[in-house]
């Protein structure tokens, strides 16, 4: 059963009456008051929110019991003996057994330490971003006056033992909302980061900045250097930065109808018009190309080798989503390319022969630029709904492996952030998911 799906048994007990509530508990129909202006009033907003929530407290009471998995007959005894008697390939073997792992996943609270005390779980986390290590996360928090502040979350504290991590805190403030992140690799892998900042108070221009990683840090403030770049722009959905030595030092920009490619070292800009925003962006590794999710639901390509171009002559792969695209993700031989939207679909595109070749299915979204997160190695797919369930599903043959209620009541300033990775806190690091919801973090170990 999807969490997620508002409750229908109401109708299979009683007929629904436009302007009433049937409550199965107290077996009668109940007026429906069509504002909040009265005392304690029952609307249809109230009525779904409650039910979500004892739909949510009841899910969290099984997540505390034994772990069931989804498919009949997958437990580690039955898997290893099929393995020894040569019935499953290696493959399936290892596929069934980051399965079980999943569904055995147990959440545990992380104590997030500070060396300025004042800082440590003050401030809602809203995202949360891993380094390719995965060695930090780089975090943007709420702050109560309506803009952000940023910290970096250094993991190697988190071992089998003590869940413990170090959180550097910096003085640069925002008040403006932060919309997207991504780390650059400038001097050194994962070196720098890119920000972009929608208008904030006073109809300030958006902005995107490239922060050196080492502004986080305990060394003294004196040491640390300033912001490596820093322009304005109109207001701005997504950024991605280049890994393909053919457009070295490049960072993109998805803006209100165009797409614009700036040489952090050189300055050079490339504007690129489009008929939409541009909510999602992706830089190929292989290729000087990039990928972008738009409003309209369209998913094209760009060479950033080319020069300006208007109109669509420039755009090379062309795939549609009947909904606005709200995250990408390229796959590793980058013949695939996995994308949401905010009707809730997921879709694996064959970027050869432009067909959507597999749907996962029970994410949930309506308006919200939620991520995807890909992990291929593990063979899983993960994305947080609006709905602030997280779902997993197995990236081969998409089945919904587990749903996973949050710790705290749904709410549109309580969606959790997650990072999932076999090396939390680099390559002898500890295996799971990281989850970051209001104030609070957790890992779910994956043993």
């Amino acid at each position: 059963e999807d969490p997620s799906s508002s409750s229908s048994t109401q109708n299979s007990v009683a007929p629904e009456l436009p302007g009433f509530y049937y409550d199965p508990e107290k077996n009668r129909y109940f007026r429906l008051l069509p504002g909040h202006n009265n005392h304690n009033p029952l609307t249809k907003a109230s009525v779904q929110h409650k039910a979500m929530e004892c739909k949510r407290l009841r899910l969290l009471e099984e997540e505390e019991k034994q772990k069931k998995t989804t498919r009949a007959g997958l437990n580690s005894s039955l898997l290893l003996q099929k393995r020894q008697l040569g019935l499953l390939s290696s493959t399936s073997y290892c596929r069934l057994v980051h399965e079980l792992k999943v569904n055995c996943m147990q959440r545990r609270k992380i104590e997030i330490h500070s060396p300025d005390s004042s800082v440590a779980g003050t401030n809602n986390f809203k995202i949360i971003v891993a380094d390719v290590a995965c060695e930090r996360i780089f975090t943007v928090n709420d702050v109560e006056h309506g803009g952000c502040k940023y910290g970096i979350i250094n993991l190697s504290g988190l071992g089998k033992e003590s869940l413990t991590v170090e959180m550097y805190d910096n003085l640069y403030f925002t008040n403006r909302k932060v919309n997207s992140v991504c780390w650059a690799s400038l001097t050194h892998p994962d070196s720098h980061l890119s920000k972009l900042c929608l208008m904030g108070i006073a109809e300030t221009p958006g902005c995107a900045s490239l922060l050196p990683a080492s502004l986080f840090s305990s060394t003294n403030p004196g040491d640390r250097p300033g912001m490596l770049c820093s322009f304005k722009i109109s207001t701005a959905w997504s950024c991605a930065w280049c890994l393909n030595p053919q457009a070295d030092n490049c960072f993109s920009t998805g803006l209100t109808r165009r797409v614009l490619v700036t040489n952090v070292v050189t300055g050079h800009r490339q504007t690129f018009g489009t008929s939409s925003d541009v909510l999602a962006q992706q830089f190929a590794t292989q290729t000087p190309v990039l990928y972008n999710g738009c409003r309209s639901g369209e998913i094209f390509s760009i060479d950033v080798r080319q020069r300006n171009r208007k109109g669509q002559s420039w755009k090379a792969t062309r795939l549609f989503h009947g909904s606005a695209v709200t995250s990408i993700h390229l796959m590793e031989a980058e013949h695939y390319l996995m994308a949401a939207d905010m009707a809730g679909k997921i879709k694996l595109w064959d970027l050869r022969t432009a067909k959507c070749v597999k749907q996962y299915k029970g994410h949930y979204n309506e308006y919200a630029l939620l991520p995807l997160h890909v992990n291929e190695e593990e063979g899983l797919l993960i994305a947080v709904g609006q709905d602030c369930y997280t779902r997993i599903w197995s990236l081969q043959d998409a089945h919904l492996l587990r749903t996973i209620p949050s710790p705290h009541p749904a709410s549109k300033d309580a969606i959790p952030s997650v990072v999932f990775s076999s090396r939390l806190g680099g390559s002898r690091g500890v295996p799971g998911l990281l989850m970051a919801v209001k104030q609070d973090l957790y890992h779910f170990s994956y043993n």
